[in-house]
């Protein structure tokens, strides 16, 4: 499929490595307000740039158009381009309100488009295999499910752009920019939440309105407690990697990255020991933990493949927007609780 990209900032490099590296995709076009941006990117991939966003999506060869724009402006460059009969790849988080969400779903279902979200962190190795026991019931009742994010960014990377740090264009801090696949993973992984405590604060930067620390008591539907720790303000040497931590009474996997720190289960099966062989531990930086230019692109590469081959199957893919809405609706449930003095907000 010919892809276009909508922003030529750092995620738009992002997203034109892994649209060149993926199986059944060729990046097309590139669109940004600076005809200079857009040119500099188009370029290195033998695409063709544009500054005017209906000269972009009224191109018939286009067919999926990725987003990468800041968090707060990802409705209107989504609903043009599904509006214009183009499927959509929407970076994190899809939107930043369950409200703006629907309206693009519903722009989805009425042009008969597939729209997907980037949730990269789901892509990889360990992930799959941590998905694989949770969905087999390895860790008999689940009795603890809890997400940490403790990483840094200065204060250089607020005041770098306006928009950072800001509820209208970030949609949040810590939790919503930086912590939101951590979140995904979470429940990915552990299933939905039924109620959640908070309290946020910002402790360690200026001239920014969100939080950069916040800390969530989560309740899930199937009984299991945990929490969600978040920050950026965390300084470490190499960045602490983001962790996920599953707990129960037959098992315990602890997740940093795309390693495990712990892979134990009561029940032994064949498939442990090279999971202990390949996928555990070692002495790695955190990824995007002190810098976020570190992210590799290869889970974006892998999320492209998912969403092309689902619209080839004529199925929803594993990133839909029915999925990216969960990890919002449970952020946002986190902000209500910590404006209300950790108020328990049942979702």
């Amino acid at each position: 499929m010919k892809f276009g990209i909508i922003g030529a900032g750092m995620i738009g490099q992002f997203h034109a490595k892994a649209i060149t590296a993926m199986e059944g995709g060729e990046l097309h076009s590139v669109f940004d307000l600076r005809q200079e941006s857009a040119d500099k990117l188009a370029k290195q991939y033998g695409a063709v740039g544009y500054s005017d966003i209906d000269s972009f999506l009224a191109d018939s060869e286009l067919e999926i158009v990725t987003v990468g724009t800041p968090s707060g402006a990802h409705l209107e460059p989504s609903l043009a381009a599904l509006n214009a009969g183009k499927h959509v790849i929407c970076e994190k988080p899809l939107e930043i309100s369950t409200e703006r969400i629907d309206q693009l779903i519903e722009a989805a279902e009425k042009n008969d488009k597939t729209l997907a979200a980037v949730l990269n962190r789901r892509f990889h190795p360990g992930m799959d295999a941590f998905k694989k026991a949770a969905d087999e019931g390895r860790f008999g009742q689940l009795t603890n499910a809890s997400a940490y994010v403790k990483w840094y960014r200065d204060q250089a990377y607020y005041d770098s752009a306006a928009w950072r740090g800001t509820w209208a264009l970030d949609g949040g801090g810590a939790l919503m920019n930086q912590s939101i696949h951590t979140v995904d993973a979470l429940l990915y992984l552990a299933g939905p939440v039924k109620s959640v405590q908070a309290n946020t604060a910002c402790l360690a930067h200026e001239r920014i309105e969100v939080e950069d620390i916040v800390v969530a008591i989560v309740e899930f539907e199937n009984g299991a407690r945990g929490v969600i720790e978040c920050s950026t303000c965390t300084w470490s040497k190499d960045g602490h990697p983001a962790r996920v931590q599953l707990s129960g009474t037959e098992g315990s996997v602890f997740l940093a990255d795309e390693a495990f720190e712990i892979w134990d289960f009561m029940q032994t099966k064949p498939e442990d020991e090279e999971i202990h062989a390949k996928f555990m531990k070692g002495q790695e930086a955190g990824l995007g933990a002190n810098d976020p230019k570190a992210i590799n692109f290869y889970q974006h590469q892998r999320n492209f493949e998912e969403v092309v081959k689902a619209i080839a199957e004529g199925r929803e893919p594993s990133t839909s927007s029915a999925e990216a809405r969960k990890s919002v609706a449970l952020i946002r449930a986190i902000y209500e609780s910590a404006r209300n003095d950790g108020k328990k907000i049942e979702l």
